[in-house]
């Protein structure tokens, strides 16, 4: 099942700014070397780090494909040297580098995850980013444990839906932050045991008032600047602060007397600059151990809208404008 094109249809821009500098471009279809495979894309994920690609602030790592789009779903159409699994003509949806936001995109087959009979192809490219992400970032590295409190800010952004999910199927007990009543109301639909409107309350209190003061062992941050302190008045002793995004700011000024008294432990990561066999490990840990609750039907992405891929300026807007609840894809 070879693709018959040699060229295809991918979204690029000249030079960085806005959505509007996002546009249709004729390329290349890519050549799958060894490891990796191609695939014909069906629907790919957009996410803020495509955002701030396009910003011009988060270029794609040495080797990767200049195109945004980090997840895909789509059929496999041809494979590079020693690839066994998936096989052509498999459904897959993989976590990429880069390439997304294209009618054919490169993958590692080590990065691909089949999909299940039953998960829509729209679903599937919707799950590779933030899975990986909150597994990695809340399981592997806050090392979450059944029975424990996790704060989540942006609790209807892709991530903070996924980390909700993740977390109730896991046993966690799961607050969230909203910008809103109706987001509040959104979140706690997701399956959020409590959702706090920051914008009309302290959130720091409101953490304080429903654990009675003990606090949470986790807080997923997506903030960072000023929020770092706050988060860290939300920790009980020996909590865990996770940071993988910096929206509020780079910089944050934590009393580090505090940290030492409380046995308080900060971390945090990026995914896409890692290297592919970190990446393989972890499709193979999230593959045995949270993909049976999406062939169970138990593990569903929170979509928002579908837009044309020659509709990417809009997508980015809709992005940026914050009102989406859950994941935003391309048609393909």
């Amino acid at each position: 099942m070879q693709p018959l094109e040699t060229t295809m249809m991918a979204i690029g821009f000249d030079a960085p700014g806005g959505p509007d500098v996002l546009r249709i471009e004729q390329c290349p279809v890519p050549q799958p070397g060894a490891g990796q495979v191609l695939v014909r894309v069906a629907y790919a994920g957009v996410n803020r780090p495509d955002v701030i690609q396009r910003q011009g602030f988060y270029p794609p790592p040495p080797g990767a494909s200049p195109i945004p789009g980090l997840e895909i779903s789509g059929q496999v159409v041809a494979v590079g040297e020693g690839v066994t699994n998936p096989l052509v003509g498999q459904q897959v949806c993989a976590l990429v580098s880069g390439g997304g936001y294209a009618q054919y995109c490169l993958a590692q087959a080590a990065h691909c995850l089949p999909v299940p009979e039953g998960l829509p192809l729209d679903q599937a490219a919707a799950l590779p980013e933030t899975l990986f992400t909150v597994w990695h970032n809340v399981f592997e590295r806050a090392y979450a444990m059944e029975g424990e409190t996790l704060l989540v800010h942006g609790g209807t952004s892709g991530i903070g839906s996924m980390a909700t999910m993740l977390g109730k199927l896991f046993g966690l007990t799961v607050i969230v932050t909203c910008g809103g009543a109706d987001k509040c109301a959104a979140a706690l639909h997701i399956g959020a045991d409590h959702a706090i409107d920051y914008k009309a309350q302290d959130f720091v209190a409101e953490v304080a008032r429903i654990t009675d003061g003990q606090g949470v062992q986790i807080v997923l941050d997506m903030v960072a600047g000023d929020y770092v302190a706050r988060n860290l008045k939300c920790l009980a002793d020996d909590g865990r602060h996770v940071t993988i995004a910096v929206q509020g700011g780079v910089r944050a000024e934590i009393n580090m007397a505090e940290i030492m008294r409380r046995r308080l432990m900060l971390t945090g990561s990026t995914l896409r600059p890692r290297d592919n066999a970190f990446k393989a490990l972890l499709a193979e840990e999230i593959a045995q151990v949270a993909w049976p609750l999406v062939v169970e039907g138990k593990l569903r992405p929170v979509m928002d809208r579908a837009f044309p891929l020659a509709d990417a300026a809009a997508a980015h807007a809709r992005m940026e404008a914050g009102d989406h609840i859950g994941k935003i894809v391309l048609k393909v």
